[in-house]
């Protein structure tokens, strides 16, 4: 029953790799050192050792791997470039923070049969339907136990295994089970018996309950049948009788059950499991806003010190990490630029010992990744430590490399009243940075601007010494001269003092923008809500984290969102709940990195408040309910021999004030592997174009902190009702399949008539 086995094997690469090549690992210049790397036959392990070490060898699953870069497109294997021509080279690129795989063929047809077979591999993995997955993952589960690889398993071995899964069970009900898949009566079983008895083991009471509730015999779901279930428990309504022939035809293992227009009980559980669903509706992961709107209207994924792969003070800058939070959708990217040495300006944290990196080499970086994710504009925010020889090498570098996709003048060369939208603006980089004069005026150079990109002077908390050592902190930064050639190719996104509101509404204009501390924006949201809402209609708001926050960890965005501000940026290389919400909220329209605000936040009459959601005309406010039935295969936490979690569920809601909530489940002893709660938690929600719900799952640990186990977060106009699974991701982001919750959700008006009944 080998899952990897179908046809994928036969391909003429993925044949190359399993009969195995030698290939150099390198991690430097220096560290360059022969492997043998092979395929093993579930066509989804990659198995290498070193040629003369002893026993010890590793895996790595082709799940894990993201991507396959040609060529010397990672720092490493660029430092070696003159010793192993391009051809030769590749990267494997592994999802959330492990490190890369840095690879030397040893001929340019083997490097290719490498790149081309794990792309095709990489794309078999992401074609599995739920079934094929679940396969996989009992198959990898089988392989890791199987110590002696005979491809068998005795009851002992099974139970050990069963405790690497989160399984605790009792004993008997376990070995009666084995014995019933042990057809040979051999007293062990081969992988296919395996899985056979891992089914029954995991025979899903909770959705048989729900498949009887709707089938006459108890065998199947007919067409009316299914249609029931679907208007009345997913609240499909008139939907229903078009989607249930579509729901069978996709998901229907069963040929004579599909004959009769019918769903068997394994159909059920695979369309409850699917994409479809789950707990985001579907049709809203994919671009379906308006996109013609000014940029100031969207919310903008946005990266805070993007070159910083850790801490802000010792960290490593690296191409990489633009690389990763480009790919992750983000749309605007921090360089801070100071003079290099030898004329070229690089690029690191200043006054830190963080390692640094060529400005050049980011602007490539940039030009090769800005439109792999999405296609709508990326902002470079310059904070500008250069002197005016080094600006004007910067400018060079941007308008060689970038070519035509730097936007340096004016759409349709009217000055204009709004911005432009993101539909018009696509595939175009913008520069974020000090400007000499206006777009309506080119003033004379000897006017130039004093240049410091300290936009929160007057706070006496200044952007450039964001995050300063501590005997940085009194310094104050020289003013420097601004080069013309680098004011000239900024357009749009010129960067300005914040005078206050009402200098704004009077003398502002749309392409003007300023950064705010996160402690000042908070300032601002507090004292005067409604107005910063009005300014970010018009202007474009860059938050950025605290100076204090040396281990690049990241405030809420939350509160930044509920006035309107764009360009909230994050800490991108910092996994946790901010960046949960972060990804839950740029989750929707295609990923693309921009959501359009609410529609009451860009109403220029609004008088939206985020402290009273119920004062605006529109206001209705909405009941949340989710019964959170049972837990899938959650995730180990803790690999000590033998400890099984105690799993319990919490619902967290992000929002304007009155909607910050969390409810939580109890725990369930001992069983990670399938615990049921059927516990149901309440919320009501006041601005629910603005609420993000969280999905947080942990380790119950009366003696000390909870451990995390994994995540979901959407927003709540994206949330499917009904019976749905929500599957779970990891600490940074990465999904683990199979683990899911599998919860019911109602979503109904709220009146004041139920609140006072509640």
């Amino acid at each position: 029953m080998d899952p990897g086995s179908s046809r994928i094997q036969d391909d003429h690469h993925v044949k190359v790799m399993m009969a195995g090549s030698t290939l150099r690992k390198v991690k430097s210049r220096s560290w360059k050192k022969q492997r043998h790397f092979r395929l093993l036959e579930d066509g989804l392990t990659v198995w290498y050792k070193s040629r003369w070490a002893g026993r010890g060898h590793s895996t790595f699953s082709i799940s894990e791997v993201e991507a396959v870069r040609e060529g010397h497109q990672s720092e490493v294997l660029l430092s070696i470039a003159e010793e192993f021509p391009a051809e030769l080279c590749f990267t494997l690129v592994f999802r959330g923070r492990q490190g890369n795989l840095d690879l030397v063929a040893e001929s340019a047809e083997e490097a290719q049969a490498w790149v081309l077979g794990v792309r095709k591999l990489i794309h078999k993995t992401q074609t599995m339907d739920e079934k094929e997955r679940l396969d996989q993952w009992v198959w990898d589960w089988f392989q890791k136990a199987d110590k002696n690889k005979d491809g068998k398993m005795t009851f002992k071995e099974v139970r050990t295994l069963l405790k690497m899964m989160n399984v605790d069970m009792n004993e008997d009900h376990a070995l009666h089970l084995f014995t019933m898949a042990d057809k040979s009566e051999s007293g062990s079983l081969e992988i296919e018996q395996f899985v056979q008895f891992y089914k029954m083991l995991t025979q899903r009471d909770e959705v048989w309950k729900v498949f009887q509730d709707y089938s006459a015999d108890g065998e199947k779901l007919l067409l009316d049948e299914l249609e029931n279930f679907l208007r009345i428990e997913q609240q499909e309504g008139e939907q229903s009788s078009e989607h249930a022939p579509e729901l069978i035809a996709r998901y229907e293992p069963s040929d004579t059950a599909k004959k009769k227009d019918a769903m068997s009980f394994d159909g059920f559980q695979m369309y409850l499991c699917s994409q479809e669903g789950s707990v985001f509706k579907p049709e809203l992961r994919e671009l379906h806003q308006d996109m013609g709107q000014p940029l100031s209207h969207y919310f903008i994924s946005s990266s805070h010190n993007t070159y910083l792969l850790e801490d802000q003070l010792r960290g490593h800058s690296s191409l990489e990490a633009y690389i990763q939070a480009l790919k992750r959708g983000c749309r605007c990217v921090e360089v801070d630029c100071w003079d290099g040495s030898d004329g070229e300006p690089i690029v690191y944290h200043g006054h830190t010992l963080t390692s640094k990196i060529l400005f050049k080499d980011v602007v490539s970086t940039l030009k090769e990744y800005a439109f792999k994710a999405s296609n709508f504009p990326v902002i470079l925010s310059i904070e500008n430590h250069c002197g005016v020889e080094q600006q004007t090498v910067m400018a060079q570098h941007l308008t060689q490399i970038l070519g035509d996709t730097l936007l340096n003048t004016l759409l349709d060369g009217s000055i204009p009243q709004l911005l432009p939208s993101p539909q018009e603006l696509k595939g175009k980089i913008l520069l974020k940075a000090k400007k000499i004069g206006g777009l309506e005026e080119c003033v004379d150079e000897s006017l130039a601007d004093e240049v410091s990109d300290d936009e929160d002077v007057a706070n006496g908390e200044t952007e450039s010494s964001e995050n300063p050592p501590a005997d940085c902190v009194s310094q104050k930064k020289p003013k420097s001269k601004l080069s013309r050639a680098l004011s000239d190719l900024v357009v749009y996104c010129k960067s300005v003092h914040f005078h206050g509101f009402k200098e704004s509404r009077s003398h502002g204009k749309c392409y003007e923008m300023s950064s705010f501390s996160e402690s000042k924006a908070k300032k601002l949201a507090k004292e005067a809500g409604t107005e910063f809402v009005q300014y970010n209609m018009k202007q474009l708001s860059r938050i950025y984290p605290s100076g204090l926050r040396t281990d690049s960890s990241n405030y809420n965005p939350q509160e930044m969102w509920n006035v309107g501000c764009q360009i909230v940026a994050l800490n991108f290389q910092t996994a946790g709940l901010e960046m949960d919400l972060n990804d839950g909220l740029f989750g929707q329209n295609g990923c693309c990195g921009y959501i359009l605000k609410p529609d009451f936040m860009r109403d220029a009459s609004t008088k939206f408040s985020p402290d009273k959601p119920e004062e605006r005309p529109d206001y209705r406010p909405l009941r949340l309910s989710i019964q959170v039935i049972s837990g899938q295969q959650l995730p180990k936490v803790n690999q000590k021999e033998g400890s099984i979690v105690d799993p319990l569920v919490r619902v967290e809601i992000y929002g304007v004030q009155q909607d910050q909530a969390k409810e939580e489940t109890s725990h369930i002893n001992n069983n990670g592997f399938n615990p049921v709660w059927n516990e149901t938690l309440n919320f009501v929600v006041h601005a629910p174009e603005l609420a993000l719900v969280r999905f947080v799952v942990e380790d119950y640990d009366k003696a000390s902190r909870n451990d995390f186990m994994g995540q979901f977060t959407l927003p709540f106009t994206c949330i499917q009702t009904g019976y749905r699974h929500i599957h779970l991701l990891s600490k940074d982001g990465t999904a683990i399949p199979p683990s899911s919750l599998f919860v019911n959700v109602s979503i109904s008006e709220h009146t004041r008539v139920a609140s006072l009944t509640a």
